[in-house]
């Protein structure tokens, strides 16, 4: 392993020049000498220590990343792009998941906002409780009154810069793409009532079949996981199409469609939303609605550390991917 040491002895400097070039001090090194440190670092493959340039610097180059299930691949892929981006940065991350409780959202700021931390990215669905909403606003506004940094992933419904995907426009270009396919009778796996992520898709996709003159889509509800999915698709009646709100859920689906002995897509075809990217070598190939969770992700941490009094959103529209999944009739 190459070490600041050797980086040293290479520029024919002293360690604490070269701890000033590469561990971001503050104190200023002359153009020259940096120029021979950083020459040096690139010949050896050094790379410096962001978790100790952090230590020594402060909180105020660490951000946090609430999210709502890490286990998720949909959080993870997101939280993954943030992180990238930070590492690009020099910023440490500290990640949270709340396991879908919002009064551990509200806890988890509450926290960095204590610790001072640069900037908080909460990535996550809202919820149609008004007072929860509020409470979080709040505890965000004295965050931000602060100092601090935020940016969102999810409805743009606490007024801070938010990356926002269109869900309920994603789920009406997946109906339609589907219905091209000769698809007439639908049911939804709708996840939770009160998730507004869920309730979006499925309005989105049963808003579409009302403007196509289909008969409306079987919604069945349940858990916005796997499981979910799982028990969702023991009912879904005589629907030749089944959208599951998520990916994860229609993984859900798929395994209690094998279970049961029904093929996939020649007796029923199922569609999800994110295409995950675990899901991409999935046999059968599951069609989805891709988002770009990476990008997202990043894009997040460059909004929260703008510079900016009024907060941006930016809508991110989904791509409809067909894949075996879904067959034509």
């Amino acid at each position: 392993m190459v070490t600041l040491e050797d980086v040293a002895r290479q520029a024919g400097v002293s360690l604490a020049t070269a701890s000033r070039v590469l561990n971001g001090s503050t104190r200023q090194v002359g153009a020259g000498l940096r120029a021979r440190v950083e020459q040096a670092a690139d010949e050896l493959g050094y790379r410096a220590n962001i978790a100790a340039q952090t230590l020594a610097r402060g909180a105020g180059n660490v951000i946090g990343i609430v999210v709502h299930d890490l286990t998720d691949p949909y959080f993870a892929a997101l939280a993954d792009g943030a992180m990238r981006a930070a590492a690009g940065e020099r910023l440490l991350v500290m990640v949270g998941t709340t396991h879908r409780d919002p009064e551990q959202e509200i806890a988890y700021v509450a926290t960095l906002h204590a610790q001072r931390v640069r900037a908080v990215l909460l990535v996550g669905s809202r919820t149609d409780d008004a007072d929860t909403t509020a409470r979080l606003r709040g505890e965000l506004g004295r965050y931000v009154a602060a100092g601090g940094r935020v940016a969102c992933v999810g409805q743009d419904l606490l007024g801070m810069a938010t990356v926002a995907p269109a869900n309920r426009d994603g789920a009406a270009d997946l109906a339609r793409s589907l219905a091209a396919l000769g698809h007439t009778r639908f049911a939804v796996l709708a996840g939770p009532r009160r998730l507004l992520t869920a309730a979006d898709r499925c309005a989105g996709f049963a808003d579409a079949c009302a403007e196509l003159g289909l008969p409306a889509p079987r919604v069945v509800h349940g858990p916005f996981d796997r499981d979910g999915g799982y028990r969702a698709a023991q009912d879904t009646g005589d629907a030749t199409c089944v959208f599951a709100v998520n990916d994860v859920m229609a993984v859900g689906a798929l395994a209690a469609y094998r279970e049961r002995g029904v093929r996939v897509p020649e007796d029923v075809s199922v569609a999800g939303f994110d295409d995950i990217a675990t899901l991409r070598d999935h046999v059968p190939a599951l069609t989805t609605v891709r988002l770009p969770l990476a990008d997202m992700g990043a894009r997040a941490l460059e909004l929260a550390l703008a510079s900016g009094d009024r907060p941006v959103v930016e809508r991110v529209r989904g791509e409809v991917v067909l894949r075996e999944s879904v067959r034509r009739l």
